[in-house]
């Protein structure tokens, strides 16, 4: 996601002259063997003049980051939804863009062609809103999530199918070809135009919102949605209207970068991390917020690889878990009113197996064991991933089901097991028995000190602290190259030669996710489960019992994250190897996937959700291209037609149908009574 040439490239150049490090990051940006009429550099000016030039890139970067985050912070303000397709419809934004301006000619076709692929892109989102999260507006934020994750998988393959994988270099934007000398330095006259309009754009949202009947109806809805809804408000249209608004501009945002910059795939993961970051300094729902948090963020990136090279990623993230915690509804954000929660509502008294079920589930255990007998080394491997992914989805189920905290950087804890293990190996060469029993210790301690923080919030800022906290651990793992290899990871982390077979390896992996399962079970229903599901259903009177609120959530993060760093131990030697990779968002978000495809109202629907998610997953990516396409398809269907998830659609079944025959068995006693 992260992994941009010129950060690599310059974390590895510390202690050479600012000259050659500022060529590093503009030649990425400017690409200069494309048409530039005017040579990027001449000889070096003056040293004001070279960090003046430096600041005015960093504010070009954020005014196509202005323009993604504003549209993000105005449609979660109104709709409260986590749209994580939202660097999709920027990267479908460049893509547009890129046909047409390479369609027609002149400056009235490029600039008609920026402003057109917007408008298109933009009824785009009319048509998903209309027709996907309509649906799916009273549902939990976590349901909203993977529905948005589902649509950017969907929309992955279809750019690859459509414009094919190679990256598209974009024609220079016309009257803005060349460059401004500055005290011998040169600044791409784009660039000045970009810095120029973000501030327009700023004031042309600003008198929208302020001096229009429907702003004032889109912040009212910001404030206060049911009340809006009760004054007779057309809550629909004014959702499908701002869900318009917020993708046209991120499309406008992508179309924009065009001239600067390569269009590919890979452009909404790239961009989504990025504008989660901004809307969040700035403060949900706050334009102007968005504004100053994303000058911030680009200035930070600009300034931080010239005087922080080490760590010049982690800088942002940085200041995004200080305003969390300093702030929570950010910097020119306004604290949301503290939601109701009805006790019981969503969520079905849990009980414990049944004998039945407990024989049913020892038999399938069994059934499991016995894949050695019949199937090959292929099969064993994927059986073995399977299992080290049911471990790492029961880990998060724990926290987002018993707990009722969403985690958006679960992985974090994953990755600081398969390191542990990595170090312990490697470096200090411990058996294997021992790597893995100290190894998911560094996951532990990861989980204390962040749940420590993290526990003082809920909700989404409570997620985006979580998310802010993991991406650090990435960029760490990704930029002190001399402990964790950076991009190149750790390798040669194999096991012992009583577990090298897969077989062998699979029985261990299995037997672990068993005991896991079971261990995670067992704490649901014993008096400390009872104490966090009371704080999850109820705060305020789980507190006037005695129960201490914060300390219970704080113990089941740390709890959850030793379970997550297990799965991560044995990740690590399955692969054999350990990259930044296994601290990355996507599997975090993969780890959401798995635990709401099972059934978050579930007790254990982890389980299944981690079987089927992985399994398709390995399957379809075997069987075709577009897997991305198809898997991404079945994740919308599946919040569609069965929000419950797969077991807790079963379980719905189930109780209905015992709800019909105990009503059937009541009649026929009736009926027998009266005659």
């Amino acid at each position: 996601m992260f992994r941009d040439a010129r950060l690599r490239r310059a974390s590895q150049l510390e202690g050479q002259d600012l000259r050659l490090i500022q060529t590093l990051i503009l030649r990425r940006r400017e690409a200069p063997s494309r048409r530039m009429q005017a040579p990027m550099f001449t000889e070096p000016g003056p040293p004001m003049a070279f960090y003046f030039v430096q600041f005015l890139t960093g504010l070009a970067s954020a005014a196509s980051l202005f323009l993604v985050a504003s549209g993000l912070s105005i449609i979660f303000g109104v709709t409260r939804i986590v749209n994580f397709a939202h660097g999709a419809f920027y990267m479908l934004g460049a893509y547009v863009a890129f046909t047409l301006t390479e369609r027609f000619s002149g400056a009235l076709g490029f600039w008609g062609g920026i402003v057109v692929a917007a408008l298109v892109v933009a009824a785009v989102g009319v048509l998903v809103e209309m027709v996907l999260l309509r649906r799916i507006y009273h549902a939990p934020e976590l349901f909203q999530l993977l529905a948005t994750f589902g649509l950017t998988l969907m929309v992955q393959d279809i750019v690859v199918l459509i414009w094919g994988p190679d990256d598209l270099l974009g024609r220079r934007a016309p009257g803005f070809k060349g460059a401004v000398d500055f005290f011998g330095q040169n600044i791409p006259s784009y660039d000045l135009f970009l810095i120029a309009l973000s501030p327009v754009v700023l004031g042309v949202l600003w008198l929208l919102f302020q001096r229009t009947r429907w702003g004032v109806l889109v912040r009212a809805a910001t404030q206060d949605r049911d009340m809006v809804a009760a004054l007779g408000v057309n809550q629909k249209w004014l959702f499908t209207s701002v869900f318009a608004l917020g993708v046209f501009l991120a499309a406008l945002g992508g179309a924009l970068q065009i001239p600067r910059d390569a269009v590919h795939h890979a452009l909404d993961l790239r961009i989504i991390v990025e504008v989660f970051v901004v809307v969040v300094i700035g403060g949900l729902g706050s334009i102007i917020g968005a504004f100053v948090a994303a000058v911030l963020v680009s200035e930070l990136n600009a300034f931080g690889i010239l005087i922080f090279p080490k760590i010049s990623i982690i800088l942002v993230f940085l200041v995004m878990a200080v305003v969390l915690i300093v702030r929570p509804w950010g910097l020119f954000g306004k604290p949301e009113a503290a939601a109701r929660r009805t006790p019981g509502l969503t969520v079905n008294p849990w009980r414990p197996l049944t004998s039945g079920e407990r024989s049913m589930s020892i038999g399938t255990l069994v059934l499991a064991a016995m894949l050695p007998l019949f199937a090959g080394n292929y099969a064993l491997t994927v059986g073995s991933e399977i299992a080290i992914f049911v471990i790492f989805a029961a880990s998060l189920h724990f926290l987002m089901s018993v707990g009722g905290l969403a985690s958006f950087g679960h992985a974090a804890y994953f990755g600081l097991g398969a390191y542990g293990v990595a170090f312990l190996a490697k470096a200090a060469g411990l058996p294997m028995v021992v790597s893995l029993l100290l190894g998911p210790v560094l996951g532990l301690l990861g989980a204390a000190v962040f749940g420590f923080f993290a526990v003082q919030l809920s909700g989404v800022y409570f997620a985006m602290l979580t998310l802010a906290f993991a991406q650090i651990i990435w960029s760490i793992a990704f930029q002190w190259v001399t402990v964790t290899g950076g991009d190149n990871g750790i390798l040669g982390v194999w096991p012992d030669r009583w577990a090298s077979s897969p077989s062998s390896f699979y029985w261990l992996s299995l037997a672990v996710a068993a005991l896991v399962v079971t261990v995670l079970r067992v704490i649901v229903f014993s008096p400390f489960g009872f104490a966090l599901r009371a704080t999850r259903d109820s705060p305020l009177r789980s507190e006037a019992v005695g129960i201490n609120g914060k300390r219970v959530q704080w113990t089941a993060f740390v709890i959850s994250g030793a379970v997550a760093g297990i799965g991560g131990a044995l990740f690590a030697y399955l692969k054999g190897s350990v990259f930044p990779d296994s601290v990355g968002i996507s599997l975090s978000v993969d780890a959401l996937v798995m635990v709401l495809l099972g059934g978050v109202e579930t007790v254990s629907g982890a389980v299944i959700g981690a079987i089927v998610f992985k399994a398709a997953n390995i399957w379809l990516v075997s069987q075709t291209d577009l897997s991305k396409l198809v898997l991404g398809g079945f994740i919308v269907l599946m919040v569609v037609a069965f929000p419950k998830g797969i077991v807790g659609t079963l379980e719905m079944l189930r109780n209905r149908r015992r709800s019909t025959d105990t009503k059937s068995a009541l009649a026929t006693s009736q009926v027998e009574v009266a005659e």
